[in-house]
């Protein structure tokens, strides 16, 4: 398959386009507008493969993204290109309402005038083409009771402007299936974690900062529960539902690791205290703030459904998964040293 991945270059577009290309036989065109939070660097594993063509572009621009639906004739889309962050959210929407609504809709649109054209002039091509949307759990709200979980029919209550502008742009797929027959898929994920994780993020955000001797900021008492998945596994899971999943459904992906904020930390810093002592204990810089507006307390994924009728399965537990995400930043200075210092923006946009 030729699949048109949207937002390659952020963090789980990034893992996915590399797992297409090690792992699979399949053809990849990344299209992405390089925002903040888009690295080519993730991508220097693939970049020279010949399935691996890039396409900067803004999935709100239709002329250019009919151009390439036009020029790269996909046999599949996985739109992953969203703004992703809640507290960038809270601070300025109207991004989240761009992208992830307008831009949406205005990439449905061009999915589906392309779908059409196939069945006209090759049908087979036409009958296999698959628009998988990538969503979040955060559409759901937050649970009630400590043993509820969400499932594909979990009723959306979203809290923040990006759970919202998330939730919207589920929307939008649902219709165009519905409305246009445009063959979709739906996966709405847990918490990601792993390598190249944009440092804004909890996870990399602790590693840095403990590495740095920095306060280790926790939202209010630290007790907001998340399911946290790896994001290879996450990776292969989307794969699995693009090649294999039936159009129309919705697959929930989860990790099976709920973890409190407040324990990922912890964790964290006794990994650290492990791989790189310290004189002082890392948890010595663990510093409640005040909480976020509209913090959502639990999140949890009941992943039974893609298990059950696709075979996936997560392979990295919670302890596995976080002790390779360190060593990964460990490693890989060179990498969130850019990030931080804003070079890996500054040389890219120098070279256009």
């Amino acid at each position: 398959m030729n699949i048109l991945v949207t937002g390659g270059a952020g963090f789980i577009g990034s893992a996915v386009i590399r797992y297409l290309i090690e792992q699979t036989e399949h053809s990849v065109v990344n299209v992405d507008a390089l925002t903040y939070a888009g690295n080519l660097e993730s991508l220097t594993a693939v970049e020279n493969s010949d399935r691996y063509t890039f396409e900067q572009a803004d999935i709100g621009d239709a002329g250019t993204i009919a151009a390439i639906f036009d020029r790269h004739q996909p046999d599949a889309v996985m739109h992953l290109a969203a703004e992703s962050h809640v507290d960038r959210s809270i601070d300025g929407p109207a991004a989240f309402i761009q992208t992830n609504i307008v831009g949406t809709y205005t990439l449905l649109e061009a999915a589906r005038h392309y779908w059409k054209s196939l069945q006209a002039s090759a049908p087979e091509k036409a009958a296999a083409f698959r628009f998988h949307h990538i969503s979040t759990d955060e559409v759901y709200g937050d649970l009630e009771g400590p043993e509820d979980l969400f499932t594909e029919e979990t009723p959306y209550a979203p809290s923040s402007p990006y759970s919202a502008s998330k939730a919207s742009s589920d929307h939008l797929v649902r219709a165009w299936h519905r409305t246009y027959g445009l063959p979709v898929l739906v996966t709405n994920c847990s918490n990601n974690y792993g390598p190249y994780h944009f440092p804004e993020k909890l996870i990399p955000l602790m590693i840095l900062n403990a590495l740095a001797g920095k306060p280790l900021p926790v939202y209010g008492n630290g007790q907001q529960v998340r399911d946290w998945l790896y994001v290879e596994d996450h990776a292969r899971a989307l794969v699995k539902v693009v090649t294999e999943g039936v159009v129309g459904e919705t697959y929930n992906i989860g990790g099976h690791n709920e973890k409190a904020n407040l324990e990922v930390v912890e964790t964290l810093c006794d990994l650290l205290q492990e791989l790189v002592p310290a004189e002082h204990s890392y948890r010595d810089l663990i510093t409640f703030v005040q909480d976020r507006p509209g913090h959502d307390l639990r999140y949890a994924i009941d992943a039974s459904k893609i298990e059950r009728e696709l075979g996936w399965s997560p392979e990295e537990t919670f302890e596995t998964g976080l002790r390779k995400t360190v060593q990964w930043y460990l490693e890989n200075c060179s990498w969130w040293q850019r990030v931080q210092d804003g070079s890996y923006q500054g040389e890219r946009l120098g070279s256009l």
